[in-house]
């Protein structure tokens, strides 16, 4: 079975659980099919072999014991540069960063290792995890492997360019304005922003973050199919007394009728016709598999609170932030800070009283409507995935990404989970929906996200195009 890396995550753990290969088999085709693309793309910036087969050794011991391995047992998952894994350097995309070497895990790591998991490596991030492209001075540019030329999404570019070209079944990511989200719909595969307490997070080795972060930013999966997303946050997901944002929540909440919202235009993100095509067919597949659908001119407000997230985001200690990029040089990092600086700044004592005031009447509008409808579907972005780079091109490419991301950053304001189901390609580049639903209800966006994917999903994993 030379083609192990092709399996999905949960009928490789049943694999390995059943005895029917090692956790070793399954680490040495991963780094095998890592040593044959990763050259292409650039996905995976840090790996060490002789770790990963230890690893393996440990899976393959506990089954041979007659131990429970875990619901990952033997799965080759890669993480996020910008996460803390004891030994290795949390870059973050940053030369400043790169002898910042962890002397513990992050809980994301503990437990993915818990439930069995092999960390394969670590993939990369734009400078700061500051864009939805996914390039920086000290690890290069990361393609996208279904076509070079437009992006990988970004902040979890190196995430989604790995899981779509066979390397890990699953990659960690984190999300505070799309950056699990829109990987996903770049690279043509799935990706699950949590609900903001779901997914315990900690770095030990970096400074605390600051109150935007810490209630606006998630780790979470991505992967090639729904039942892999389901198993990967089930096992991030476990408790860890180090994050005290984290929530003990059931995975599966009170039964919901099987009603969606669609929206094909949110506040006024005019999206091109190839996505509002998408929208309407993941509409379509819903009803097939038995769902009520109902098309709805406009959600809850978007605009809004994509601004405060901004704000909270880059506005809170914005100077500082601006230093940091400034000695770093990256040329990604600056566009970012010195394109929002009007729209962020001056933020003071009263703006960041009025942004959390705001968050909360906005959160509950959201929750109060996504009672009625326990599901909505709208647009990951108002555009196909862009042109690699283009939020460099000009001012006028600056603003037109940004708006075009318009239902990425907002979600997060609020805590709420979203989901990116990949449903197609339009030649070489990928097409797909958000799925929205209340606060830890990420059973529902996954229950929804199956049934739009039964409809068909670009083939994966692949291999990269030139």
């Amino acid at each position: 079975m030379q083609d192990l890396w092709r399996l999905p995550a949960a009928d490789l753990a049943a694999l390995v659980k059943s005895k029917q290969v090692s956790a070793k088999e399954a680490a040495a085709s991963a780094l095998a099919r890592l040593d044959a693309v990763n050259p292409k793309l650039n996905a995976v910036v840090d790996h060490r072999p002789d770790e990963v087969l230890k690893q393996a050794a440990e899976v393959d011991a506990r089954v041979a014991r007659g131990e429970d391995p875990g619901m990952l047992a033997g799965v080759p998952v890669t993480v996020k540069v910008n996460i803390d894994q004891k030994g290795f350097a949390n870059t973050n995309g940053l030369k400043l960063q790169r002898d910042a070497i962890a002397t513990e895990n992050s809980p994301v790591i503990d437990n993915f290792r818990k439930a069995g998991a092999v960390i394969l490596g670590r993939t990369n991030c734009p400078a700061f995890s500051y864009r939805w492209f996914t390039t920086n001075l000290v690890h290069g540019d990361t393609k996208n492997p279904r076509d070079p030329s437009i992006t990988p999404g970004g902040s979890s570019g190196g995430a989604g360019s790995a899981v779509a070209a066979g390397i890990g079944h699953i990659a960690h990511g984190t999300d505070i304005a799309g950056s699990i989200r829109y990987p996903a719909y770049a690279c043509g595969v799935h990706g699950l922003r949590p609900t903001l307490g779901r997914v315990a997070a900690f770095n030990p080795g970096l400074p605390e973050r600051g109150i935007g972060p810490q209630i606006e930013a998630v780790s979470g999966p991505l992967a090639r199919t729904i039942r892999d997303l389901r198993i990967a946050l089930a096992a991030l997901s476990a408790r860890d007394p180090r994050d005290p944002w984290w929530v003990p929540a059931p995975l599966e909440g009170p039964p919901m009728p099987k009603r969606a919202a669609l929206c094909l235009d949110p506040d006024g993100l005019d999206p091109v016709p190839e996505v509002k095509a998408a929208v309407t067919d993941a509409g379509e597949r819903l009803k097939r598999a038995g769902w009520t659908v109902d098309e709805i001119p406009d959600t809850p407000p978007l605009r809004e609170p994509a601004d405060w997230n901004r704000k909270l985001w880059i506005g809170d200690n914005y100077e500082a932030q601006l230093a940091a990029a400034e000695k770093e040089g990256d040329p990604g990092a600056l566009a970012c800070l010195y394109g929002n600086r009007a729209k962020v700044t001056p933020f003071d004592r009263a703006d960041f009283s009025r942004a959390l005031t705001r968050r909360a009447t906005l959160a509950r509008e959201w929750i109060v409507f996504l009672e009625k409808y326990p599901v909505l579907v709208m647009p990951v972005s108002g555009e196909l995935p862009f042109p690699d780079q283009l939020d460099r091109k000009d001012d006028a490419s600056f603003a037109r990404v940004w708006h075009a991301q318009l239902t990425q950053i907002a979600i997060p304001f609020m805590g709420l989970p979203g989901l990116t189901v990949s449903t197609g390609l339009l030649g070489r580049v990928p097409v797909g929906v958000q799925v929205v639903a209340g606060r830890f209800r990420e059973d529902l966006c996954l229950s929804a996200g199956e049934a739009i994917e039964a409809g068909g999903v670009p083939p994966s994993p692949i291999d990269p195009v030139s």
